[in-house]
């Protein structure tokens, strides 16, 4: 087995997509960002993220039935900060989140998003694994043109049109 903090070494190179993930249980909100999320399967629709099971949001997660998974562009860096930061109410600007008609709160500057059913808490070293079922999404038309939000090495990066790493043409021909 590898040191912990080679296999964290490792892992803070790898780029991943950020997201806000949000959930309440008995009247408690919480929000927290993540760079965890994965999509499992199209169909059904399944996505994971795992959580520290340290996270001041952990006991809520435990408990919630439903989580809303903001999926986060670079005109977000906002709200991956705010999720990320420890020691603030993450909901006391009230203009800025709503609670969806089945009580989840939901942050709308985030264009897409997945109301997602937990299906599975997996114990998993220091951290819980949450495995959902998407039950309702919202994605904007204009989410298309937004650049990317990833996290790589303690550091936030835009991922755009100028960021593609391989020509179009190449690829094209790669499958002729």
């Amino acid at each position: 087995m590898i040191p912990a903090d080679d296999f964290k070494a490792a892992f803070r190179l790898h780029p991943a997509g950020v997201a806000l993930i949000t959930a309440d249980a008995h009247g408690v909100p919480i929000a927290l960002t993540a760079s965890s999320v994965s999509a499992v399967s199209a169909d059904p629709p399944l996505l994971m993220f795992s959580v520290s099971v340290h996270s001041s949001s952990s006991t809520v997660l435990r408990l919630a039935d439903t989580v809303v998974v903001h999926l986060l562009s670079a005109q977000n860096l906002d709200l991956a900060v705010l999720g990320a930061t420890s020691g603030v109410d993450r909901f006391a600007d009230t203009a800025r989140w709503r609670r969806l008609p089945t009580g989840e709160p939901v942050f709308d500057d985030a264009h897409t998003w997945l109301r997602a059913r937990i299906l599975h808490r997996i114990d998993a070293g220091g951290s819980t694994v949450f495995v959902g079922t998407a039950v309702e999404s919202r994605c904007a038309a204009d989410t298309a043109a937004d650049e990317g939000l990833v996290y790589r090495n303690r550091t936030w990066h835009r991922v755009g049109e100028d960021s593609v790493a391989e020509p179009a043409r190449l690829v094209g021909a790669a499958r002729n």
